[in-house]
């Protein structure tokens, strides 16, 4: 027997282990009824029986797919799906086929049950919402037509009873929206965004709040006369609890204690509800719960290996020495491309690492980056070809950005780490400088004199200004150039060593806290300097006498006869510390918000003009467009705008190339000259070989790496991270598209607990919109016709809010119809922005007229507009 026993037990061990080895993880919103299960995974309605056998996929597209809702029969689905990049209401039968749209309108329409006959889906939208982040509730009728709203309350959530007569709501979203697809996670929040459960009486039209306001209670559900909600208000774990409105007895009715319920349905006296990735079924008689065991393998698209265009990730750019090559760092890997004609190369081409930050050596021989892993980063330095023997250098467990690499005789990287400490290390023999650590979290930045034995930075110091600082490498002393009076940027060498320019604002104090809102629009205001260098050295402004036989004429044949013979060799560059700050001279350019500078071959300074905040309010789109590169140009002593709509530049290693990155995301390349031609870097070849699996995990890796080093607290508010990353890392391999990762990465960083940490981005399914116009007005079904409740004007003195009905001599009025939108004859059977797809600030013909039956109507032209949130909400405020 006591053998058997022990073969038993084995045996149960082995089932248990296959079974959940057999097991799907990350199933989200799960709903029942009588004899289904649905449920979403990696985008898709499914269906199974209660018991999680016979799975079916009701819906395959691409696109994202929620919110499934049983109908009281049972026999249908309602869902919210992102079809044409928007979210709508559709319907499908749980025996499959073609879903019916039931919502055209281009806000979030979301469903949240179905109403008690099962004629009509209840849906949150905030189609007339005219603040804040609440919608309203609206039936939408599965004979279709024009949703109708239904009270004027703020919705986020809501469900009726059994048979209609009272409402259980949520007025407002938590603030931990990861809860509801947001980017955000905020685990156990306690503050005024922690939305109450309120109970409406529709009849009565009273309304009772469910106790425990100062927790998050999301997600309500009826059970006969009992409501059920999930809630946090015990150990800031989400769990379900049931409230007695007759008794006012709120009791605790699930048991997870690591896991957060996040999503439940309910159908009976059964629950079923999510954990941890896990499907859970709640039986609320006996209170007894068990796991619902679902095992699916589908087809995903997002999971082939496939090539991918890696242009649009590009986080780093460099120009070779001679202008020839261009080098990006983009989506883990490095690239070079040809400036002009010959191949792109992908120089790393890893898929389980991430690659990052390259730059080019002064020669253009050699290329640095720095390699990411778990265990620490490195630098690796190598052949400019991606051939050969490379070196590398292990640089620790934090973030690091390069910023420079020194020519002469002892060749050095620069760089920083994300603990705002920068660095130099000597690449004959590894040893890494610690050059300074600044006081606050500003970025630094830093310029290497043209023998590399200096360099020239910035730290910033207590009070937010950076002073600019200057260190010689031999001995190892630091001299600080400016007294915290102003706050510094942008250092620059001249290449011939004369000069240090950079740009100082004694202005910018306001501006320094960028949560400070009095902030927001306070100009930045700073000039453009040179220090000379050597106390001999003249001003680069020095007036030219005019005089015959000067020294610069004297001296030049000489200097031209040297210059050919020491071509390789670098002057040293003379910095006498003595009187060196009162040697800065101002050049004669406005005060403006000046950066990135550098020194071309001609002497020439580049820098970057950026718009000032608060100095005007540009269109929609416009913004960065009015960046522009300049040039101090020393012969005429004056600044000349060389080309708009640049964020940033590089110049090469000799001085004649340059390289620009643009407001619009693009790159291109010019040969600095006194008109400069920008032309457009081909990206084409900047493509990568994408193993889904591998780089969702090496994203996962990284994200947790960036929260420890990132994260403003060393303790991580208590947590222990490792455990973290233990027990979220296994269900790494369950996400079936990019968007679960997204999703998984916010349920994690919400164990921090603590707000505006987000994630975002990635290769997420991006639909062809509709382009659906808008009227800005209300309407309501009247005599079979569509009546105008409410039209909205711009109010006053608002340029960039469209009002499309309120245009002087195509107007129409409150209490008019419309009857025809491009002669197509529109009643109560329609939707009415079914038929404005497409027409977004295109012209449309409407027909409209004082009565329903067409009687005196007439025709005007508009131009739908495709977002009225800041028509409505100026209207709001003009109303206050």
């Amino acid at each position: 027997m006591k053998y058997a026993s022990i073969l038993a037990s084995a045996l149960l061990a082995l089932f248990t282990h296959s079974a959940f080895a057999q097991q799907t993880l990350l199933l989200r919103q799960p709903d029942i009824s009588s004899d289904k299960l649905a449920f979403v995974y990696a985008g898709d309605i499914w269906i199974t029986n209660r018991d999680g056998s016979e799975p079916k996929r009701l819906t395959s597209s691409p696109a994202e797919e929620n919110s499934p809702k049983f109908s009281p029969d049972g026999s249908e689905i309602a869902f919210a799906a992102n079809y044409e990049n928007n979210l709508d209401v559709f319907v499908i039968s749980v025996s499959g086929g073609q879903p019916r749209r039931l919502t055209w309108h281009p806000g979030r329409d979301i469903p949240t049950g179905w109403t008690a006959d099962g004629r009509a889906v209840t849906m949150v939208s905030a189609r007339e919402t005219d603040h804040g982040r609440s919608g309203q509730l609206y039936h939408a009728s599965i004979d279709g037509g024009l949703p109708e709203k239904q009270m004027e309350a703020r919705v986020m959530s809501g469900v009726y009873d059994s048979d209609d007569k009272r409402f259980a709501y949520t007025s407002f979203r938590a603030a931990y929206n990861g809860l509801t697809g947001g980017s955000s996670g905020w685990k156990g929040y306690r503050g005024g965004s922690t939305p109450a459960v309120q109970i409406m009486d529709v009849a009565a039209q009273t309304v009772t709040t469910v106790p425990g306001a100062d927790a998050n209670n999301i997600a309500p559900m009826w059970i006969r006369d009992k409501l059920y909600f999930i809630s946090d208000r015990d150990e800031k774990v989400l769990n379900i609890f049931s409230y007695d409105s007759a008794t006012g007895n709120i009791a605790k009715v699930s048991r997870e204690n690591v896991w957060d319920v996040r999503s439940a349905g309910v159908h009976g006296s059964d629950i079923v509800y999510e954990s941890g990735g896990r499907l859970k079924e709640l039986n609320t008689a006996n209170g007894n719960a068990r796991e619902i065991i679902v095992n699916i393998s589908p087809d995903l698209p997002q999971l082939r290996t496939q090539w991918k265009d890696a242009s649009g990730a590009i986080d780093a750019a460099d120009i070779s020495a001679t202008g020839k090559r261009a080098i990006v760092t983009a989506r883990g890997d490095v690239f070079t491309i040809a400036v002009d004609e010959g191949p792109t190369r992908n120089i790393t081409n890893s898929g389980t690492v991430r690659e990052y930050s390259a730059v080019w050596s002064p020669q253009g021989d050699q290329i640095a980056y720095i390699v990411d892993s778990l265990s620490g980063q490195s630098l690796v330095v190598g052949d400019q070809s991606g051939t050969g023997e490379s070196r590398e250098y292990q640089l620790g467990p934090h973030f690091y950005q390069l910023l420079d690499w020194s020519n002469g005789d002892k060749p050095r990287i620069i760089y920083q780490d994300n603990h705002l400490t920068l660095h130099a290390i000597e690449l004959d023999n590894g040893n890494i400088t610690e050059i300074a650590t600044g006081s606050r979290r500003d970025e630094i930045e830093a310029s290497l004199s043209p023998d590399g034995q200096w360099i020239a930075y910035t730290q910033e110091k207590a009070n937010f200004h950076r002073d600019l600082m200057l260190l010689n490498f031999a001995t190892g002393n630091s001299v600080a150039l400016s007294n915290g009076a102003a706050d510094v940027a942008a250092p620059a060498f001249s290449r011939d060593g004369s000069y240090l320019y950079f740009a100082a604002s004694t202005n910018s104090g306001p501006l320094q806290i960028g949560l400070n809102m009095t902030s927001q629009e306070r100009p930045y205001r700073a000039g453009l300097y040179a220090i000379v260098l050597a106390a001999d050295g003249k001003s680069p402004l020095l007036p030219d006498s005019g005089d015959e036989g000067g020294d610069e004429e004297e001296a030049s044949g000489e200097d031209e006869a040297e210059d050919e013979d020491n071509e390789e060799e670098v002057a040293a560059t003379q910095i006498d510390l003595d009187g060196l700050a009162g040697r800065t001279v101002a050049l004669p350019v406005a005060e403006r918000n000046y950066g990135n500078l550098d020194v071309a071959e001609d002497g020439n300074l580049y820098y970057v003009q950026s718009v000032q905040p608060g100095a005007s309010v540009e269109p929609p789109g416009d913004d960065g467009a009015e960046n522009a590169l300049m040039r101090f140009d020393l012969e005429e002593r004056e600044a000349q705008t060389v080309l708009s709509g640049v964020d940033g530049f590089g110049i090469s290693a000799d001085g004649k190339h340059m390289i620009i990155a643009k407001g619009d995301g693009s790159l291109a390349v010019a040969d600095i000259e006194k008109e400069l031609e920008a032309k457009a870097l081909d990206l084409a070849g900047v493509r990568i070989r994408v193993n889904p699996r591998e780089e969702w995990s090496q994203i996962f890796d990284e994200v947790w790496r960036m929260e420890r080093e990132y994260f403003y607290d060393p303790n991580m508010h208590g947590l222990d991270w490792q455990a973290i990353y233990d027990r979220y890392q296994p269900l790494v391999s369950h996400v079936g598209r990019r968007e679960d990762l997204s999703a998984l990465l916010v349920e994690m960083i919400a164990e921090m607990q603590v707000g505006h940490n987000r994630t975002g981005g990635g290769d997420t399914y991006r639909g062809q919109g509709a382009n659906t116009g808008l009227l800005g007005a209300n309407f309501r079904i009247d005599n079979d016709r569509y009546q105008l409740a409410r039209v909205y004007d711009a109010e006053s003195w608002n340029p960039f809010v469209d009002a499309p009905l309120a245009t002087p001599g195509n107007q129409a009025r409150d209490g008019e119809y419309i009857l025809a939108v491009n002669g197509r004859n529109l009643t109560s059977a329609d939707n009415i922005f079914e038929q404005l797809q497409g027409t977004s600030d295109t012209q449309v013909m409407l027909r409209v007229g004082p009565t329903a039956d067409g009687q005196n109507a007439r025709d005007i032209v508009v131009e739908p507009t495709d977002n009225e949130r800041m028509l409505r909400l100026w209207a709001w405020i003009e109303n206050n």
